[in-house]
């Protein structure tokens, strides 16, 4: 059962976190690209916002299925995977503190149609500080990869 419930843990991790990785990561590109002036660029605002939205909400699975697996494996109380577990909420934090409502406004400024030179100076802060808010929670989540490949402590540690 444990290998079972490793494999639904990966793989939902790997489609579900890395979609919503990829997209956080994109959105400041495209963020700026529209508030240059591209109009290209807001479709993509979007389509990137909505992949955001809905496999944050599928990535909820990754925790559910990462307990019962490091339950089932007798390791829940080991550090390494309360550690992955904290910076697991720190990376939730983050994308629905931080990375969620700025693409959402951001997105509204973007496809207000107001002239680009008037959204530049409030929006491009945001914008700098939504590219900032990605790359935390991109590095969160390489930390936990790591913690997962690692286990420090554990019996099976490199």
């Amino acid at each position: 059962m444990a290998a079972v419930l490793l494999s639904v843990h990966v793989v939902v991790a790997v489609v579900f976190v890395g979609a919503v990785t990829i997209a956080v990561s994109l959105f400041p590109r495209y963020a700026r690209q529209a508030l240059a002036g591209d109009d290209g660029a807001v479709p993509a605002l979007r389509l990137l916002h909505r992949v955001t939205r809905v496999h944050a909400v599928l990535s909820l699975a990754v925790p559910v299925f990462g307990i019962a697996t490091a339950s089932s494996l007798g390791v829940l109380g080991d550090a390494w995977v309360l550690t992955s577990m904290a910076l697991t909420l720190l990376a939730a934090g983050v994308l629905a503190g931080v990375v969620l409502p700025g693409q959402q406004t951001v997105l509204a400024a973007a496809g207000s149609g107001a002239s680009p030179g008037g959204l530049l100076t409030a929006t491009a802060a945001r914008v700098r500080r939504l590219a900032m808010a990605s790359g935390t929670f991109d590095l969160v989540w390489v930390a936990v990869v790591v913690l997962m490949v690692v286990r420090p402590g554990s019996t099976t540690a490199v």
